[in-house]
């Protein structure tokens, strides 16, 4: 005599051909090296078997309820309901700790866990603890390289959508959230959010080791390399190390001579190795300040001016000369200063090789080869290379 199956417990038998479609994507699909399952038709990937199953069957089923607004269907009324409520903007489910509303019962579960701390999503092969499944689904393909989402512009591919959203806003231009405060757009509406931070000086990221507050979690993470000296990423021509791969890349255009920023009003296109030069360099052109200084109200188009002229105010010198003895407002002057001592020129014209000590010598040298003279006299419209020169002669001219 055969046992009762368990009460409340119903033994589903899987349809044959449903059973084979699976263990033939099964067959096809488990990744090498690790127990990872990833499904041909969308390209998830799970973990576990289990997961994989029952996932592989919602390609089995038909979607009939469908939205009569947009018209994307679903297998379930209930799903079809949930979506009804981004379209009449019904929020019935509300935070207790904070307040905010949600549309679904799920999604407030997911926001919970950021006041619990709660991640029930582990990764099988490194470990890696997720607050949502969906994120789990996303870091997989890491251990897979697997990226099924390719721009059909230039051809990039991604493991994320969102990522590929993202990224397809470079090649459209376009920017649809707007600071309130000041009017200055973004294509993104995280880099809002952040932008956001400078007119409310918030910085919720704090760094355990010194207290250092920050408005980005990444910047956090590359303020922790200098209290542990990591330095992962290193230049394969010079051997000069770095603590982020950004740096490395920017480091790397000082040896192919890459400046690939350019001027749209002045057009001087070699000189900006990075995008931040230039958002820089354009602020000569529209006289933007954006940094005062609190004590006497001086303003800085650029951010480290402002903390090189605060401590004018402090007279603090806290980098000192451990040969000369010489002290110095900030790290670029100090290192400007050792230079003298190690007679070191790291940055060299990759036309002639010539080495200079400082950057901005370099492109004044490099004007010698280009034949470029950007300083222009008003009065007699003869052109310099050089601006002091261009600033000699009008002195010269006005004392006269």
């Amino acid at each position: 005599q055969e046992e009762p199956e368990p009460l409340g417990i119903k033994q589903e038998q899987e349809e044959p051909e449903h059973q084979q479609f699976i263990e033939n994507q099964l067959c096809i699909r488990t990744l090498p090296g690790h127990s990872l399952y990833s499904c041909e038709i969308c390209d998830k990937i799970f973990s576990g078997q289990k997961g994989f199953t029952i996932h592989m069957r919602n390609h089995m089923r038909e979607k009939t309820y469908g939205c009569t607004t947009c018209g994307k269907r679903y297998y379930s009324r209930s799903g079809l309901n949930l979506h009804m409520r981004a379209h009449t903007g019904e929020k019935p489910f509300t935070c207790a700790t904070c307040g905010k509303s949600y549309g679904s019962r799920v999604s407030l579960n997911f926001h919970m866990r950021t006041h619990t701390g709660e991640r029930r999503f582990k990764c099988g092969v490194c470990g890696k603890d997720f607050r949502q499944s969906s994120a789990l689904h996303t870091h997989m393909r890491t251990h897979s390289d697997q990226k099924p989402y390719s721009c059909t512009t230039c051809g990039k591919r991604f493991s994320n959508k969102s990522v590929l959203n993202s990224h397809i806003i470079i090649h459209t231009g376009e920017k649809r959230y707007s600071c309130l405060a000041c009017g200055k757009r973004f294509g993104q509406k995280s880099q809002l959010r952040y932008h956001m931070m400078t007119h409310t000086g918030e910085k919720p990221v704090s760094c355990m080791t010194c207290g250092k507050t920050f408005t980005h979690k990444g910047n956090l993470s590359e303020h922790i390399k200098t209290h542990t000296g990591e330095k992962p990423f290193s230049c394969s021509t010079c051997g000069k190390c770095f603590s982020h791969k950004s740096l490395l890349r920017n480091h790397m255009r000082r040896h192919t001579g890459e400046r690939p920023f350019s001027c749209t009003t002045c057009g001087k296109t070699y000189r900006f190795l990075r995008k931040s030069h230039l958002i820089c360099h354009m602020r000569s052109h529209t006289g933007e300040k954006p940094f005062s200084c609190m004590t006497c109200g001086k303003s800085f188009s650029v951010k480290c001016n402002l903390t090189f002229h605060m401590k004018t105010h402090t007279n603090e010198k806290p980098f000192s000369c451990a040969i000369c003895g010489k002290d110095y407002h900030n790290k670029s002057s100090f290192n400007y200063h050792m230079r003298n001592h190690t007679e070191e020129k790291p940055f060299l014209c990759v036309t002639c090789g010539k080495g200079f000590v400082h950057n901005s010598h370099l492109i004044l040298h490099m004007r010698s080869h280009t034949g470029e003279k950007p300083f222009t006299c008003t009065i007699c419209e003869k052109s310099y290379a050089i601006k002091s020169r261009l600033t000699s002669i009008n002195l010269l001219i006005n004392s006269c």
